[in-house]
């Protein structure tokens, strides 16, 4: 393991890499609230899975850290929470972009989509790999963690893509969904030109209906 000594730019840069969960955490609610996208909720529902089983696991195998820190920390550290949850979303995030999201699309698009998986499984390598240096927790934790993130992701991407997602259209239909706003975005491969096409193409309408009252008087 690697010795910390003052003044380590690396370990900080390491150290503000591991917040990284906080901040995918933080942008799933905010899409949450601002998008209602059902698969949104579904794959954030995931995560809720995979987080509760980590601290049984934690607490039914009571490993202890390789560092003890006084006040900070003081839970087990089998399995590594941090490298199951990046595995976890990065193993879904590339399941979905490859298969979800398997549609007719340009080389351009295909070649957007292959980075962001990519950068995907970098940041999970980046995280897993500051746990380990900052001695948050030893290789064989970050390991464990990291087979358990991938195998819980890609069983809930199977769970959602062949079982959950045939409901989709049902659940949105629902009055509380009707209520919340939920919706289902799964048939639109590329949401953001279609809310682009359809918001230009009712404010144009709408700017005709003004421009013609506005004539009228």
């Amino acid at each position: 393991m690697c010795v910390k000594i003052s003044g380590d730019v690396f370990g900080r840069l390491l150290a503000v890499i591991s917040l990284i969960p906080f901040a995918i955490i933080t942008g799933f609610i905010t899409l949450i609230l601002f998008r209602r996208d059902l698969h949104t909720i579904v794959f954030f529902i995931g995560v809720a899975v995979n987080e509760c089983l980590n601290y049984v696991l934690k607490h039914t195998i009571r490993q202890a850290r390789p560092l003890k820190r006084e006040g900070l920390y003081a839970e087990y550290g089998m399995p590594s929470t941090h490298a199951q949850f990046m595995w976890f979303f990065a193993a879904y995030a590339t399941l979905f972009i490859y298969f979800r999201l398997n549609y007719n699309c340009t080389i351009a698009e295909r070649f957007w989509r292959t980075i962001v998986a990519i950068g995907c499984i970098v940041t999970a390598i980046l995280v897993t790999y500051s746990r380990v240096y900052l001695l948050y927790h030893s290789n064989t934790q970050v390991f464990w963690g990291t087979l358990i993130g991938i195998a819980l992701g890609a069983a809930w991407f199977i769970i959602v893509h062949t079982i959950l997602t045939p409901f989709f259209p049902i659940v949105v239909s629902w009055r509380i969904s009707e209520f919340l706003l939920l919706r289902d975005t799964t048939l639109i491969p590329n949401v953001l030109w279609f809310e682009y096409t359809n918001i230009r193409t009712e404010a144009r309408a709408r700017a005709r209906k003004l421009s013609a009252i506005g004539r009228s008087h």
